[in-house]
């Protein structure tokens, strides 16, 4: 029995998810329709902007609950910032319309801590949720086992890629997913305990072990990133601390079952 059929919640509750098409996005939209339950993906192709707040609104009008999983490709602090401000205020004030009930979020380890790049923004995030009125939940995450492979794409130019120094805790997308269901699908609980991999390992090991999966033979170097960031990398702020949650599937687990 799945997280979401433990909640016992009538399979014909409607839940939205934002940012339905990204990485969690998918596995999220996934589980809930495996359950038989109603789920909307706020999204263009469904009327709805989530930056201007078009169609927002009326695609939110009956829903219980909005998860979500939104994300933007920039490391820029300020675009981050712009972009989950946004999104995030657009959401709150068209749920806080309508009346949804519970809005759950995916936030990152780390990132109140060190507000910097990407992670200006999912600060930005959370303090427009823990500040606005509607009900609502925070799960922090540690990176999935994709961002391996991320790393890999964004970062190797001919036959060498880069990556930071730091260490990572892993975790499954998949098992994101279902706890973001379970959270969506009982009361709003305020920050709950973080979620993270079953193993720390170092962001270099993990490329180097994806390229090889991949057959190939690129030169992964680790490099130590200058600032604030790069220091939040290589002290252990972006891991877990001692009260979180871990999850089950290992990295090289998750590399096995990609073959």
């Amino acid at each position: 029995m799945s997280a979401t059929e433990r909640a016992g919640v009538p399979a014909a509750q409607r839940i939205a998810v934002a940012g339905g098409t990204g990485t969690v996005g998918r596995q999220v939209v996934d589980q809930l329709r495996s359950t038989g339950r109603e789920v909307l993906v706020l999204s263009r192709s469904a009327g709805v902007d989530l930056i201007d707040g078009s169609g927002l609104a009326d695609a939110l009008a009956g829903v219980h609950a909005v998860i979500d999983v939104t994300s933007t490709a920039t490391q820029s602090a300020d675009a981050s910032r712009r972009f989950f401000g946004r999104v995030t205020q657009r959401l709150l004030d068209a749920e806080r319309a309508v009346g949804v009930r519970h809005h759950v979020a995916l936030g990152i380890v780390g990132s109140v801590d060190a507000p910097f790049g990407y992670y200006a923004g999912k600060a930005e995030q959370e303090r427009l949720i823990e500040q606005g009125d509607v009900p609502w939940t925070i799960l922090r995450a540690t990176q999935f086992h994709e961002f391996a492979q991320q790393m890999h794409r964004q970062f190797t130019i001919g036959r060498v890629g880069l990556v930071p120094r730091m260490d990572s805790q892993p975790v499954a997308a998949s098992e994101v997913a279902e706890r973001l269901i379970a959270l969506a699908l009982a009361e709003p609980a305020g920050r709950v305990a973080d979620l993270a991999g079953p193993e720390r390992l170092r962001m270099l090991d993990m490329v180097r072990a994806y390229t090889r999966s991949i057959g190939s033979r690129s030169l992964i170097v680790e490099v130590p990133l200058p600032g604030g960031f790069g220091k939040a990398l290589r002290d252990g702020t972006v891991l877990p601390g001692p009260g979180a949650d871990l999850g089950v599937q290992t990295f090289a687990e998750w590399l096995a079952a990609r073959h």
